[in-house]
């Protein structure tokens, strides 16, 4: 469930993007036949004004240079510096895996100081199978569709139904994709930013990478480690913990910001009337999650979809007023609007299929999942003693992988980042998506990295960072690579930024 997160791309006319960090060509034999140059127009997408858009075609199977293209959508926010002191360009990832990344580019520079976003062309790219890139992969457009059945299991019976729909899922997609699902690794993705490189011209890439963007740019790191120049990596991902792990260690950290969610709204009873104590507060969530499972809000919004809703509660405390105020309506007269209101933003990414396919085809490819479906009932029942709120939402939003028609490795990839330049992690210390613990083992990986930490910042992969002192130091390494202190688990300290007042 590592997550984070539009536009359109299409070749035309214009000419390529300068690549000012160095006009050379540096190119690797057979990587990308045929193309050598991008061709930019204005972008058409409403969240993409003033981005410039293009497309590059890539092998699907790198061993086969000469073999099946795929078509990557790429957005351009042009450098306005000039050359001399441009410093070339930096690819941007917003997460997922799935996510689309042609509106970052839009988000990030006015994120950044005008000066830093002056000297880059910031790069944003739909990865393999997602959005505007083609193909697009979907395997089962209406899997969202209607009321879903209640994700903790209450029988025998209950589970297999759901069991048998990862099931369905899993082989719906080996019977439309199964050309494609091998190669859609985050090792593919990677070589597909260097081929992006190569394609500009330029023998060295920046980039920013955010939640599963950060581990997108281990691994670019590991493959890769002299044609990267800066490297940030916002919320990271543990590589150790790859998949499996990983998905486990989330749910333990969300139960814990579900918690902060309740003390802060029980901190806030004046406004919402819902208990002064967290745990009274727990108990009106858990009895409105019962009532909608029952009888599903206005019939949109049941069990699952309120999890979804309440999600959002872990990934950012600017959420908290109005999933608040939602829970409050609800409990207080059955007002379901402000539910329906919460889910519907939540949705535009739990609910996109695209976005779920393309994060089960890389997660279950990067790596070969348990196969026995025991395996998986044990673990989730255990944690789920511990950490109910996420436990069995989170093994079914995975559970496709137990069936997947493609086995990945034994292990994951070896994430080993010698020869890298200094690297900035950005890190909150109750980031639930990314907890703290395995982005300090990631570090181990990184013998350059120097991690700026967020203490008790719990928002996940926000950019521009809640507070000026993160802020500062990003601001400063991308203008000069200045990284600070030593390298190590925590060269830098800044203070999160305030919990959101009522009403916010």
């Amino acid at each position: 469930m590592v997550t984070a997160c539009t536009g359109s791309g299409d070749s035309g006319a214009g000419s390529p993007a300068s690549g000012s960090l160095s006009n050379a060509k540096h190119p690797d034999a057979g990587l990308v036949p045929g193309q050598s140059s991008l061709h930019w127009h204005n972008c058409t997408g409403a969240d993409d004004v003033g981005l410039k858009c293009a497309s590059l075609k890539v092998p699907v199977d790198y061993s086969k240079p000469g073999g099946r293209k795929l078509t990557l959508a790429l957005s351009m926010h042009p450098a306005t510096a000039p050359k001399s002191q441009q410093q070339g360009i930096m690819l941007v990832n917003p997460g997922g895996p799935g996510g689309s990344g042609l509106s970052l580019p839009g988000a990030i520079a006015p994120g950044l100081s005008p000066a830093d976003a002056a000297d880059y062309d910031i790069v944003g790219f739909d990865p393999r199978g997602v959005g505007s890139s083609s193909p697009e992969l979907s395997c089962e457009p209406s899997f969202f569709k209607g009321i879903s059945p209640d994700y903790i299991p209450s029988t025998k019976a209950a589970e297999t139904t759901l069991v048998n729909r990862a099931k369905n899922y899993a082989a719906g997609c080996g019977k439309k994709f199964g050309w494609l699902l091998p190669h859609m690794t985050t090792k593919d993705s990677a070589r597909d930013m260097d081929a992006i490189r190569q394609a500009f011209g330029v023998g060295k890439l920046s980039y920013f990478g955010l939640s599963y963007g950060t581990y997108l740019g281990e691994v670019y790191g590991t493959l890769f480690p002299s044609r990267v120049h800066r490297m940030v990596l916002d919320s990271t991902v543990d590589p150790d913990g790859v998949w499996w792990a990983d998905n486990i260690d989330q749910d333990y950290a969300f139960q814990k910001r579900l918690e902060a969610f309740f003390s802060w709204v029980a901190a806030n009873d004046s406004s919402y009337h819902l208990g002064t104590s967290a745990s009274k507060v727990q108990a009106a969530f858990y009895k409105a999650r019962n009532e909608v499972k029952a009888h599903p809000a206005d019939g949109q919004v049941g069990s699952v979809r309120f999890d979804e809703a309440f999600l959002d509660a872990g990934y950012s405390n600017q959420t908290w007023p109005g999933l608040a105020q939602a829970l409050a309506s609800y409990v207080a007269g059955g007002d379901p609007a402000g539910l329906i209101a919460q889910w519907q933003q939540a949705a535009t990414q739990e609910e996109n299929e695209n976005e779920f396919a393309v994060y089960n085809a890389v997660q279950c490819a990067d790596v070969n999942w348990p196969r026995d479906w025991s395996q998986w009932d044990s673990a989730t029942r255990q944690v789920y003693k511990k950490a109910p709120f996420q436990a069995w939402d989170n093994a079914w939003y995975n559970a496709a992988c137990a069936f997947w028609p493609v086995k990945g490795p034994a292990k994951p990839t070896d994430i080993n980042g010698k020869g890298l330049p200094p690297v900035l992690v950005l890190q909150g210390t109750l980031d639930a998506a990314t907890p703290y613990d395995g982005a300090r083992n990631a570090i181990k990986h990184l013998p350059t990295a120097h991690m700026v930490v967020e203490q008790g910042g719990g928002n996940h992969a926000e950019f521009p960072p809640d507070n000026d002192c993160s802020l500062g130091y990003l601001n400063r390494y991308l203008a000069s690579g200045a990284a600070p202190g030593k390298a190590g688990a925590a060269s830098a300290s800044c203070p999160a930024g305030p919990d959101p007042s009522p009403g916010g």
